[in-house]
């Protein structure tokens, strides 16, 4: 008989019993690392305060207040409803959430001491639009973790979240342009003095809809085909699917003219595709339908020429369409090593420093130390969200996981490489550390997920798995050991009292 399978060192597990009590050590460091990052961000906001107004004001006890509040239930949502899940995923948030509500009220600042020189009205402060919008987040967060107690049941509506998913992506390109057209992306549906980014809410639906359908239909991507230059490459009937998500990117970038979307929705599908099949030839075949998109899209449309001339040389056109990103690079520049310090720099002079450009406000003040500490943690978050997926044991959890995971680390790497001039623009945003409500609401609703899988994986067994059936052809011999004969020479006794 096989030795029952020990959780003593599964996470989570106790004294190596399957369903014994949670140890507290996921809980105490979770919770320790989430007083880390309150301390951080606390004394990031008195460097902001004591720079920039000489004082500390009223507006540093409701902010650091609520940031308390929002982590406050978040950890005990978390403890709540997936006890198991790992414990590096929320403190990694919740930092990055606080850095950027400190950039952004260090931001409101610069802007009402100019809007006071000027004598203009003093602008609405932007970090208290962000705390509604973390709540909001955090309420999305909690329903998630509560409604969705098993993710494999996502699988069900797998094609519903694509329907929804394309819904959502091409409504703002059909709408009129004055409700959904914002600095000449077609991204927003506006109603009054509010709006949001039905993209954003998109990107994790079909996430949803590729790794459900991908575990659905692997047998077909893994189907061999013709052997070129020792890769197998897939059959021509196969790549039905992967031609379709080229048009829809191209279809995204031409009617609502978002590069940055395109690409990641694209790129998305992509490593999903390698996950399911571990076939090289699909990303080749992948990034060659990329190239012909862009060469296609540049030669018709004027904005896509428009983002490569700025890339080549933002300092050709500086006082009109470069001024942006060389304004950004001078920031980077003049922050160096060790940036300027909280408070100390002018971020406020790059147009929207809070949100595309962030970036560049942070590196600008805290340098090349501090954007590389903000980048450990954004590989912290993706390396533990990567492996929730390798420890899950549901194919479909693997690859949402990994689909969920990547989806912000191609983000974070488009986003960076824009702003340093590695890449074209795409105007994206940086998770959890740009201004936007609909970005940050999206992204808590994904680590919801995340933590749902990894709380999956982590779990220890509450009974030992069923024995999988084996043909009596293909079982294996077992040896047992011969009873012992009594004294007579009679048959052995039988279960009834000595009779066979």
């Amino acid at each position: 008989m096989a030795a029952p399978e020990s959780t003593a060192a599964r996470p989570g597990g106790a004294n190596g019993r399957e369903g014994g009590p949670v140890l507290p050590t996921g809980r105490t460091i979770e919770l320790l690392l989430l007083v880390f990052a309150a301390v951080i961000v606390t004394g990031a906001l008195v460097l902001v305060e004591a720079n920039q107004e000489q004082e500390l004001t009223p507006t540093l006890l409701y902010v650091g207040l609520a940031y308390l509040v929002v982590l406050t239930l978040a950890h005990l949502a978390v403890r709540r409803f997936a006890p198991y899940a790992d414990p590096l995923i929320l403190p990694s948030v919740a930092l990055l959430n606080g850095l950027g509500l400190v950039m952004i009220h260090r931001l409101d600042l610069a802007d009402q001491d100019r809007a006071a020189l000027l004598g203009q009205p003093v602008p609405d402060s932007l970090v208290f639009k962000q705390i509604l919008w973390t709540a909001v987040g955090l309420a999305l967060f909690i329903a998630v973790l509560w409604r969705v107690s098993d993710h494999r049941t996502l699988a069900r509506y797998g094609f519903t979240c694509g329907l929804v998913g394309l819904v959502l992506l091409a409504l703002p390109g059909l709408l009129p342009s004055s409700i959904s057209e914002v600095n000449g992306a077609k991204l927003w549906i506006r109603v009054g003095g509010a709006g949001i980014q039905p993209g954003e809410f998109a990107k994790i639906l079909l996430i949803i809809f590729f790794a459900a359908f991908l575990v659905q239909k692997r047998d077909l991507f893994s189907t061999a085909g013709r052997r070129f230059l020792g890769m197998e490459l897939p059959r021509a009937r196969d790549l039905a699917p992967l031609l379709v998500a080229w048009g829809l990117s191209v279809g995204v970038l031409v009617v609502e003219r978002d590069l940055g979307s395109s690409l990641l929705f694209f790129g998305i599908l992509l490593v999903l595709l390698y996950a399911a099949t571990e076939r090289v030839s699909w990303m080749l075949i992948g990034l060659g339908f990329f190239v012909i998109g862009a060469l296609i899209a540049y030669q018709l449309f004027g904005h896509v020429q428009v983002r490569v001339q700025v890339w080549l040389d933002p300092f050709s056109d500086y006082e009109n369409r470069g001024y942006q990103i060389a304004q950004a690079l001078f920031g980077l520049g003049t922050g160096g090593v060790g940036g300027t310090g909280l408070g100390a720099g002018r971020p406020d002079l790059v147009p929207f420093a809070e949100s595309d450009f962030i970036w560049s406000s942070l590196g600008e003040e805290l340098g090349l130390i501090g954007l590389a500490s903000i980048l450990v943690v954004y590989l912290v978050l993706i390396t533990r969200g990567l492996r929730s997926a390798l420890a899950v044991r549901d194919s479909f959890g693997k690859l949402l996981a990994t689909g969920l995971s990547f989806a912000v680390a191609l983000q974070i790497f488009v986003v960076i490489g824009g702003v340093t001039k590695l890449i074209p623009l795409t105007g994206l945003t940086l998770p959890f550390l740009s201004y936007g409500g609909s970005s940050l609401v999206a992204n808590y609703a994904l680590v919801a997920m995340l933590l749902r899988i990894s709380n999956a994986a982590r779990a220890p067994l509450t009974r030992r798995p069923a024995a999988p059936a084996v043909p009596i052809a293909d079982a294996g011999t077992e040896l047992v050991q011969r009873p012992a004969v009594g004294p007579t020479t009679g048959p052995l006794p039988g279960p009834t009292g000595g009779r066979p």
